[in-house]
């Protein structure tokens, strides 16, 4: 009989253990509960990390204007995810030169809805890249090619 298993970023230490047999293989709603808070929890933290940068610091850091960094969000043109008070946080790496290109085809390769679609597909180890993230690869001098044609078999 088949269980809940959790293998995503958003399997976080305080998510339940669904790895006990049980007779109904469906969770209970005290667990999907518990996974949902584990994925506020996560993405919270991850909105407060250090490499995430405002709307403003983006402008900033790509010679761009705000508005525009908000245009490009959301022809996801580049990676934002949704800030719990208002706006946008942005991971700074996806300005580097090997990662900038890639971005929108990318979100097209994941029929990518949202920010954190995409930057979970290149935050999330792949046994395709010998356990390395997608973003680590990229920044390793795998190709785009690569990458995108992952990110399809993916969202297929």
């Amino acid at each position: 009989m088949n269980t809940l298993s959790i293998s995503s970023p958003f399997a976080h230490r305080n998510a339940p253990d669904l790895s006990q047999a049980s007779p109904d293989p469906y969770a209970t709603a005290a667990q999907s509960a518990a996974v949902l808070r584990s994925g506020a929890q996560y993405r919270r933290e991850r909105m407060e990390a250090d490499d995430m940068i405002t709307t403003d610091d983006a402008a900033l850091l790509a010679g761009a204007s705000r508005v525009t960094i908000n245009a490009w969000i959301k022809s996801r043109r580049c990676i934002g995810v949704s800030h719990l008070r208002r706006g946008f946080k942005l991971p700074r790496w996806q300005f580097e030169p090997n990662l900038w290109p890639i971005l929108q085809p990318l979100a097209s390769a994941l029929g990518a809805s949202d920010g954190w679609q995409v930057l979970t597909f290149l935050e999330t180890p792949a046994s395709a890249l010998d356990g390395q993230t997608p973003r680590a690869a990229l920044e390793q001098g795998v190709s785009a090619k690569h990458i995108l044609a992952l990110a399809t078999a993916e969202a297929h």
